[in-house]
C-alpha cells in the first residue's frame, strides 16, 4: 500500500480543512460531518488528518490505549509502570460491520477452548483518543447508530452480552462523510457531530487542473509525491501542538460568550450544545491563530462550521447557512455582546428617512417592502395555493393547479404483514443479523448462538472422553442465533392529482398526508417513490430513492387537474415495483394509494371503472402489501375507495386515520365510554 495522500497537498476545501485540523487541536469540538457530492476528495482528506495528528503515550501491552498520566477504569488494568509512544490511529468503520466488530463481543476462541470468559475488544476500543472514520455513514445501520450515539455522549462503551459485562473507555474524534442524494442521516446523530461541512466539486478550471495534476502525480509515485509535502505536512503538525498547548491559556471573554449565546438563540437551536460547540471552536480558532482571547472573527469562523447541521427544523429543510439569515444572527450577536445598559449609539427611534429599526420603510412598511397589513402572504391565486372550494371539472380544459401542503401531523404506523428479510430499518418485523433473539436455530440464523451450543454440546461431554476445563465440541452441536428486528421497506406512494382531488382544497390535504408519511418514511430508514397519475397517464415522479427529501420536493411541485386514470396510475406503480422486485428482492414494498376512487379515464378506451379493479388484482396476485387513503371528503360520500380497496386487499382508511395522535385519541375516547 503507497503513501497516504499528504493533507497538505489537497487543493481547495478549506472549510473542511479548517474543521478537521480544529478537531485536532480541540478534540472536544466533537468531530466533523462532510456532507457532499461524489467523487470530491471527501474521504483523501480525512484519510491524511491522521498523519498531522500528535503522537499518544499509552500504557505498554493495554488494548485499549490507556494514558498513563490519567489511567482511566480499564478491563486491561491496573496497569504497571511504563510508558510507551505511538501514532494517534484512524480506525474505519465498514458500513456493513456487526455489533460485535464495533463494540466487541466474548472471546469464542477461549470461552470454547480454555472454559474461561475473556472480551475481545472492538473497534471503539481501538479508536480511542484517536479517530473513528464513517465513510457513508447516512447509511450505517441503525443499531450501529445507536451504539455510537451511547459511546459518544458518555466517552465509554458499555458491553453487555453472552455472560460478559465489559466498561471501557472510549474517546474519539468521530469524523463522517456522506452523499446527500443516498438519503440523509438520523437527527440524533447528526446532532452529535460538532461542525459540518459541504463540498463540491470547483467550477473554477484552474483549480480543477491542478486537481487532476497532483492526483496524476500521486498515482505514478506515492512515496515520492509524499515526500514533497512532507515539510508542509509536518509544519502543520507542529503547529497542531503548539496550539494544543495554549488552548488552556485562551480566555474567552464574557463579551464573545454573550455574542456566541445571542446568535444561538438566534437560530432557535435546540438545547445547549450548540452554544458549548461554537464556544470550543472558537477557542480551538484562537489557539490556532496564536491569539491570547476569542475574539468576534473566531466566534464568526465557529458559526459558519457549527450552525448549519443544527438549524434544520425538519427532516425536508435544506441545510446550510444563507449569508443574509448568518448577518442577522451575527447583528443580533453583537448587540449581546454588549454589557448590559452599554448602548453606545443611543435609544434606536428610527433613521434620518424616519426607517424603523427593522429597516421598514418610511410609511410602515415592513422590510420586504409590503404594506402594513401586508404579513408576507401568498397572493390567492399564487403557486403555491388555491382560493377555489368549489369542485373542478374533470374535463381536458379544467385549470391546472398546485396546492401549498397542510400541516404535517405524527403518521400511523403502516406495516407489511409477515415476518421479512429485508435492509435493517424500523417498520416491519424482519429476521435480521441484529435484534432480538428468538431461539437457537441448526438450519437458518446469523451468528453463534453460544447458550445453544453449549446446551447442545453438555450432555455428551462424558461420552465424548472430556479430560480437560474446554468443552469436547462436534459440528452437530453448533446452533445459529435466529434474531428478529425490524426491516426498511420501499413505500411506493400513488398519488391521485386529477381535477377531482383538486376540489375543496382536498390536494393540500392529501399533500399534507403524504409530507407526514414521508417523514415517518424518513425515520423508519425506507426506500421511497412516487408515482401520480392525471389527465390521459401515470408518471413516475420519482422513482425508488433513499432520498427522501427529493420526494418531499417532488410532491411540493405536484400539480393538479384533468380526468383520473386509476388503472394507469396501478399499473404504473405494477411495474416500477417489479423492476424493483428485481433490483432489491430482499426488500418487501408496501403501496399507499391515495384518491377519492373515483376512475373516469382509460388508456386501453374501455371501461375506467372496471378496469382499475383489474389492475387492482393483479397487484394483489403479485403479493403486494397495499394501504388505501380515501381522499374523499364531504357528506356525502360514494365509497369507491373502499371497491378499489377490495379488489386490492387492501386496507381502507379516511385520509384522517392516517394521523396517530387521532387515532390514539379515539381509543382513549373508547376505553372512557
Amino acid at each position: 500500500m503507497g503513501a497516504r495522500f499528504p493533507f497538505s497537498a489537497v487543493v481547495g476545501h478549506d472549510d473542511l480543512r479548517t474543521a478537521l485540523l480544529l478537531n485536532a487541536v480541540h478534540p472536544g469540538i466533537g468531530g466533523v460531518l462532510v456532507r457532499g457530492e461524489k467523487g470530491t476528495a471527501k474521504s483523501t482528506v480525512v484519510r491524511a488528518l491522521a498523519a498531522l495528528l500528535p503522537e499518544l503515550d499509552v500504557v505498554p501491552g493495554c488494548r485499549f490505549g490507556c494514558d498513563p498520566a490519567a489511567p482511566a477504569d480499564c478491563p486491561d488494568g491496573p496497569h504497571g509502570p511504563g510508558v510507551e509512544r505511538r501514532p494517534a490511529r484512524l480506525v474505519e468503520l465498514p458500513v456493513g460491520a456487526t455489533e460485535d466488530r464495533l463494540i466487541g463481543s466474548l472471546d469464542l476462541e477461549r470461552a470454547l477452548t480454555e472454559g474461561v470468559r475473556a472480551y475481545q475488544p472492538g473497534l471503539l476500543a481501538a479508536a480511542h483518543r484517536g479517530v473513528l472514520y464513517v465513510d457513508e455513514v447516512n447509511l450505517l445501520h441503525d443499531h450501529l447508530v445507536d451504539l455510537l450515539l451511547d459511546a459518544a455522549a458518555m466517552g465509554r462503551a458499555h458491553v453487555e452480552r453472552e455472560g460478559v459485562s465489559v466498561s471501557h473507555a472510549a474517546s474519539f474524534l468521530l469524523v463522517g462523510t456522506m452523499n446527500p442524494e443516498e438519503g440523509e442521516l438520523r437527527p440524533q446523530l447528526l446532532d452529535r457531530f460538532g461542525l459540518t461541512v459541504s463540498v463540491r466539486a470547483s467550477r473554477d478550471v484552474a483549480t480543477r487542473t491542478e486537481v487532476v495534476r497532483r492526483r496524476l502525480a500521486y498515482e505514478a509515485d506515492p512515496e515520492g509525491f509524499a515526500a514533497r509535502w512532507e515539510a508542509e505536512d509536518a509544519a502543520l503538525a507542529a503547529r497542531i501542538v503548539v496550539a494544543r498547548s495554549r488552548l488552556a491559556s485562551v480566555v474567552l471573554p464574557d463579551a464573545e460568550l454573550r455574542r456566541i449565546a445571542g446568535i444561538c438563540a438566534a437560530f432557535e437551536v435546540d438545547g445547549m450544545r450548540a452554544d458549548l460547540v461554537v464556544a470550543r471552536t472558537a477557542t480551538a480558532h484562537a489557539a490556532w491563530r496564536g491569539a491570547d482571547e476569542v475574539a468576534e472573527q473566531d466566534v464568526e469562523a465557529a458559526v459558519r462550521l457549527a450552525l448549519p447541521h443544527r438549524k434544520r427544523r425538519d427532516p425536508f429543510d435544506e441545510p446550510g447557512l444563507e449569508e443574509e439569515q448568518l448577518d442577522d444572527a451575527l447583528r443580533q450577536g453583537e448587540e449581546a455582546a454588549r454589557e448590559p445598559g452599554d448602548d453606545p449609539d443611543g435609544p434606536d427611534d428610527g433613521g434620518p428617512d424616519g426607517s424603523g429599526p427593522d429597516g421598514g420603510g418610511p410609511d410602515g412598511s415592513g422590510p420586504d417592502g409590503g404594506g402594513p397589513d401586508d404579513g408576507g402572504s401568498e397572493p390567492p391565486d399564487g403557486p403555491l395555493g388555491s382560493t377555489s372550494d368549489t369542485d373542478a371539472p374533470e374535463g381536458a380544459g379544467s385549470p391546472e393547479r398546485t396546492h401549498a401542503p397542510a400541516p404535517a401531523f405524527r403518521a400511523r404506523l403502516l406495516q407489511v404483514p409477515g415476518v421479512g428479510e429485508g435492509a435493517p430499518g424500523r417498520r416491519s418485523r424482519a429476521r435480521a443479523r441484529t435484534g432480538r433473539v428468538v431461539r437457537p436455530s441448526t438450519v437458518d440464523g446469523s451468528g453463534l448462538h453460544l447458550i445453544g451450543t453449549l446446551a447442545a454440546a453438555a450432555p455428551h461431554q462424558a461420552g465424548r472422553g472430556r479430560t480437560g476445563p474446554g468443552l469436547e465440541l462436534r459440528g452437530e452441536d453448533l446452533r445459529r442465533s435466529v434474531r428478529e428486528g425490524r426491516e426498511g421497506n420501499l413505500v411506493l406512494f400513488a398519488v391521485d392529482a386529477s381535477g377531482s382531488m383538486a376540489a375543496r382544497q382536498r390536494m393540500s390535504a392529501v399533500s399534507g398526508a403524504v409530507i407526514s408519511l414521508l417523514r415517518d418514511a424518513y425515520q423508519r430508514r425506507d426506500k421511497v417513490g412516487v408515482v401520480t397519475f392525471r389527465g390521459r397517464e401515470a408518471v413516475v415522479a420519482l422513482p425508488p430513492t433513499n432520498s427522501v427529501d427529493a420526494a418531499a420536493a417532488r410532491l411540493r411541485a405536484l400539480r393538479t387537474g384533468g380526468r383520473t386514470p386509476l388503472a394507469d396510475g396501478l399499473l404504473r406503480a405494477r411495474r416500477v415495483l417489479e423492476v424493483e422486485r428485481v433490483r432489491d428482492p430482499r426488500r418487501r414494498p408496501l403501496l399507499v394509494l391515495l384518491t377519492d376512487g373515483r376512475a373516469t379515464a382509460s388508456g386501453t378506451g374501455g371501461d375506467p371503472v372496471r378496469d382499475a379493479l383489474r389492475a387492482a388484482a393483479l397487484l394483489a396476485a403479485d403479493g403486494v402489501a397495499s394501504v388505501v387513503v380515501d381522499c374523499e371528503s364531504g357528506h356525502v360520500r360514494l365509497g369507491l375507495a373502499a371497491r378499489v380497496a377490495g379488489a386490492l386487499e387492501a386496507a381502507c382508511l379516511r385520509l384522517e386515520e392516517l394521523s396517530a395522535d387521532q387515532v390514539a385519541g379515539v381509543v382513549r375516547a373508547v376505553r372512557a365510554a
